[in-house]
């Protein structure tokens, strides 16, 4: 087994896309990728892309991805883990280079979510849960499902909507700050306060936004990595878990046990201690797909005691200069959410973080050379963590 390192990376603006069409706006992060290595489509050996997509005109992204960016007939697959789907992506790219099967793979994750109409995608997102169960019988969708987070944490653990609002105010401070991030906007606690109520206690501004994007990275073995850079990324570990897809089955509310579980595994292939876990980091990408999965990761990436996440928050800890960065791109809340894209972007932001190639303003101080990311998919049917470093890791 090798060490893999990301030795490109590319990222599109988030946002409303419709300008381009679901190839093209892939290829926007793949070309930015290709020009960062200094590589062209046909030093490609493998490529997987992250895309959901029920709600786009392409069934198969993969082969149209793949031909308009020249890649073609290098082998491919299309990779689906719900909102996980992009760190399921790279996973796959991962390990075909970590396996010896390739050398030079590619990961992009993509999504053209603005081609259905709003209802329509928010339905959708809905079906990912319990389809039969839980949607069909109670009508959950995603914000209900997160509602029903929030109520069982803050009832146990007595944090606050303020709470959740520290949340969503840090996130688009960031993202405010992010030429990339769909929202390019501060809000203060009384805007959070009187945004519209969706599924209580969470608000429109707790909520992560329908989101067209595409982010890239290639990776490579060490051999050919270090013919290509004198500044390699290494991906240090992977934890991944899955869990029930129908939520009452679930004993406990207050935490997502796969993302729980996905840390365990990818901390012990690093050797790090999961109670002073945010000791190691520069840096985390969490899914914040609504407010409280935030407070929710901390606790599952042992950043903070269960039931104390909310705390973190409040003392704003979670903020450059705090006792871990988290989501300083602005996370899902602010730079959005692509379903298939998210898990590469988190990989994108956390690579340039480490090689202090973050925008203005959003620049962590990296004294460990080390960052992680948490991605979720559905309502934790899918966990994904990993850990990135620019020290080489120990085979």
């Amino acid at each position: 087994m090798r060490n893999v390192a990301i030795i490109g990376t590319g990222h599109t603006k988030f946002g409303v896309r419709t300008d381009v069409n679901l190839q093209e706006l892939a290829w926007e992060a793949i070309k930015q990728a290709l020009e960062e290595a200094n590589l062209e489509p046909k030093d490609i050996q493998y490529f997987s892309v992250g895309n959901v997509g029920s709600w786009s005109a392409e069934e198969l992204p993969a082969i149209v991805v793949g031909e308009y960016a020249g890649l073609c007939p290098k082998g491919t697959m299309r990779v689906e883990a719900a909102c996980a789907s992009g760190s399921a992506a790279l996973r796959e790219a991962y390990l075909a280079v970590k396996s010896g099967e390739v050398d030079i793979a590619l990961a992009v994750g993509v999504e053209q979510m603005h081609q259905s109409p709003n209802p329509q995608v928010v339905e959708l997102i809905g079906r990912a849960g319990n389809y039969f169960w839980e949607f069909e019988n109670f009508g959950l969708t995603f914000p209900g499902y997160y509602a029903l987070h929030a109520t069982a944490y803050m009832a146990k653990y007595g944090a606050k909507q303020e709470d959740l609002g520290e949340i969503a105010i840090k996130n688009h401070y960031y993202g405010a700050r992010n030429p990339y991030a769909q929202f390019q906007k501060e809000i203060t606690m009384e805007e959070y306060l009187n945004s519209r109520m969706v599924a209580y206690p969470l608000k429109l501004l707790d909520s992560s936004p329908i989101t067209d994007g595409a982010a890239a990275v290639i990776l490579a073995s060490e051999d050919v990595a270090k013919k290509i850079t004198d500044s390699p990324v290494w991906i240090v570990s992977q934890g991944v878990a899955s869990g029930s897809a129908n939520l009452s089955r679930r004993t406990d509310y207050t935490h997502i046990e796969a993302a729980y579980l996905a840390a365990q595994q990818a901390y012990k292939k690093a050797n790090i201690e999961f109670e002073n876990a945010w000791k190691y980091f520069d840096v985390a990408e969490v899914h914040d797909c609504f407010t409280i999965a935030e407070i929710m990761a901390y606790e599952d990436l042992g950043f903070a005691k269960r039931g104390e996440g909310y705390l973190l928050a409040r003392e704003k800890q979670t903020y450059i200069g705090g006792r871990i960065p988290v989501n300083v791109d602005g996370g899902l809340k602010a730079k959005g959410h692509p379903i298939g894209a998210t898990g590469v972007s988190m990989a994108v932001s956390i690579t340039r973080q480490l090689l202090y190639r973050a925008h203005k303003g959003t620049q962590v101080d990296v004294k460990n050379g080390m960052g992680v990311a948490h991605n979720v998919g559905g309502t934790g049917h899918y966990a994904y963590v990993t850990i990135f470093s620019t020290r080489r890791p120990s085979t």
